[in-house]
């Protein structure tokens, strides 16, 4: 038997199973209440993440439409140095593409960089080697 002091002050006695009933008890509640607060917290992020990617998505939109609108005054300024409107809108649209293939070649160069996690595969067989007590290096 174990002596407890209650809030009062008087001592009772208490089995072990009573303790442990009582801490599992006191365990189960305290799991269940960080689940519920984990869950809110998950709700209120879920809110704010929708808000910022509707906010994000009209950005985009608005980025869009301005860039037409920059290509066509774009178009019409190089007609305005005497080109026609046809030749103006081909040279806008040459530009575009120049820049497009520049930007990919340059993405091309950086995913060629890429070392495709070697050092972790080589740590990772070395530890699974490790643990197996397997000694041959493939």
């Amino acid at each position: 038997m174990v002596t407890q002091t209650t809030s009062d002050g008087a001592a009772s006695s208490a089995s072990i199973g009573q303790l442990v009933a009582s801490i599992k008890d006191d365990l189960t509640t305290l799991v269940r209440d960080e689940i519920e607060l984990a869950k809110a917290e998950m709700k209120e992020d879920a809110r704010e993440a929708a808000l910022g990617g509707g906010l994000l998505a009209f950005a985009a939109f608005l980025g869009v439409v301005a860039f037409i609108l920059g290509s066509f005054a774009l178009v019409y300024g190089v007609h305005a140095l005497g080109l026609a409107l046809g030749w103006s809108f081909l040279v806008v649209a040459g530009a575009y593409v120049l820049t497009a293939l520049v930007l990919a070649l340059l993405a091309k160069g950086r995913f060629g960089r890429m070392s495709r996690a070697s050092r972790t595969k080589t740590t990772a067989r070395d530890a699974a080697r490790a643990l197996t007590g397997s000694t041959d290096r493939t």
